[in-house]
């Protein structure tokens, strides 16, 4: 900055200090410490003060659970109200040292040490819930039931700031004189000069009040003993499931208003309450006339889930299969099973391979898990043929589908756990059942058990002729 404008400078913050009202008296030290010896601060700066504790919370009520029968009662489930939080502390004043007086430079006060925030006040603690048994609302009037939140408590007051150093003397002049007395280049003159008092200390903020405990709530229920406990899900062996049952419940609520009109006058508590409209039970029984065995089963656990419309889902492990029915008589789910199978027995299927030509061309599978009287058997079939030379002495990727679709149950013959598949007698083109002619045959089996299938997929390449 040039001399001139520290001259500028000077003369705006001393002679016309209202000029910038905002222009804060640090800030004008920081531009006029630019020039030396133009401002000096006296006295020492006060210390802040610290901020106020908050309040501490105030305790919750804790639950009740009464068995009403019209006899008078007074019950208090009020939260506990918080504490106040401590105010502020009271910024330090500056310490003030006397002015210098008649100095060739002008002063600034210390500033005032910033009051304290006040502390935030304790939240109120909430009420106690209420659980109540009573075969008659009418018991309730007898009841009488304080179940406020604790109110919060109030916020601490931030504290006021300490004091600056002020100026007694805002003003002075210096004579100043410049060169040799008697020489002609000797003057003098006078400087003005100011002082500018130090700033008070910010007042601290005032902390937040404590917010206020929630009211108690009332569960009402219409019994005079204890109410189990929901069971809408469970996972249970199959031998329990068959020597003696297995229940499931589930108790219905309905939210509904009016509590405080239920108790006696001048009663506090949430006007909100749930009540007690149902409890639904359902059992579910196993009854086993499949022919197969039931022991490899029995410690194999369904899962039997309580659904909404009151009826039992009924969930069966991956890895065995059962072919049911489920048969509901008023609150029984009877599962009857008549068929059982290991789920991996439908997929024990072998290719024994392709034998004849021409309409003769049949396919021989076996079922090793010896279960295919009991699942149905579904077959589609994707037949190519190959024109390459080499493929009867290697395995060629030339084939071209000549044929593919269902095959017709009236063209698979089932025997002695052994399937025969006359795929000679499919609509496919004779040229493509000639001898030597090279083919291959993928086959999509479905294998279907109630409500569960599989399928499997089985690949035979061969050279049609009198032995393959």
């Amino acid at each position: 900055m040039s001399w001139i404008g520290k001259v500028f400078l000077t003369a705006i913050l001393f002679w016309t200090p209202d000029f910038f009202p905002s222009f804060r008296v640090k800030t004008a030290i920081c531009f006029l410490q630019a020039s030396a010896n133009q401002i000096v601060e006296f006295g020492q700066d006060g210390k802040s003060a610290e901020d106020g504790e908050d309040g501490i919370q105030g305790k919750d009520n804790e639950a009740l659970t009464i068995f009403a029968d019209g006899s008078p009662l007074n019950l208090n489930l009020s939260g506990q109200d918080g504490s106040k939080g401590t105010d502020g502390g009271i910024g330090i004043s500056a310490l003030c040292d006397n002015q210098p007086l008649n100095v060739n430079y002008n002063l600034i006060g210390a500033d005032g040490g910033n009051g304290g925030t006040g502390g935030n006040g304790g939240d109120g603690g909430d009420s106690g819930s209420l659980t109540i048994y009573a075969t008659n609302k009418d018991f309730l009037k007898q009841i009488s039931i304080q179940a406020d939140g604790g109110n919060g408590g109030e916020a601490g007051k931030g504290g006021d700031g300490g004091d600056g150093c002020q100026c007694p003397q805002p003003y002075w002049t210096v004579e100043s004189c410049t060169g040799k007395p008697g020489s002609p280049d000797y003057s003098c003159g006078t400087k003005e000069y100011r002082c500018l008092n130090g700033e008070d200390g910010k007042n601290g903020r005032a902390g937040r009040d404590g917010r206020d405990g929630k009211l108690g709530t009332l569960t009402l229920i219409n019994s005079n003993t204890p109410l189990p406990p929901d069971r809408i899900s469970a996972s249970v062996s199959m031998n329990e499931l068959k020597s003696r049952g297995f229940s499931l419940s589930k108790n219905v609520w309905e939210t509904r208003k009016g509590a405080v009109n239920l108790f006696a006058q001048d009663s506090i508590i949430n006007d909100q309450y749930l009540e007690l409209v149902e409890r639904v039970e359902s059992a579910v029984v196993l009854i086993w006339n499949a022919p197969q065995p039931f022991a490899p089963d029995r410690d194999r656990n369904l899962t039997l889930s309580l659904q909404d419309d009151q009826t039992i889902k009924i969930d069966i492990p991956s890895d065995i299969w059962l072919q049911t029915n489920q048969v509901q008589k008023n609150n029984v789910t009877e599962l009857f099973v008549f068929n059982a199978i290991k789920a991996d027995d439908a997929n024990k299927l072998e290719s024994k391979g392709l034998s004849g030509f021409g309409e003769q061309l049949q396919l021989e599978i076996i079922d090793k898990a010896e279960k295919s009287d009991v699942i149905d058997s579904t077959f589609k079939i994707k037949y190519s043929v190959s024109n390459s030379s080499e493929a009867r002495f290697r395995s060629v990727k030339d084939y071209t589908v000549r044929y593919q679709g269902e095959i017709s149950p009236t063209l698979v013959s089932y025997n002695d756990n052994r399937f025969i598949i006359d795929i000679g007698k499919l609509p496919i083109e004779p040229r493509y059942l000639q001898l030597d002619r090279a083919i291959q045959v993928q086959l999509e089996i479905t294998r279907s058990f109630g409500d569960n299938s599989v399928v499997t997929n089985i690949v035979e390449q061969d050279i049609l002729g009198p032995f393959n």
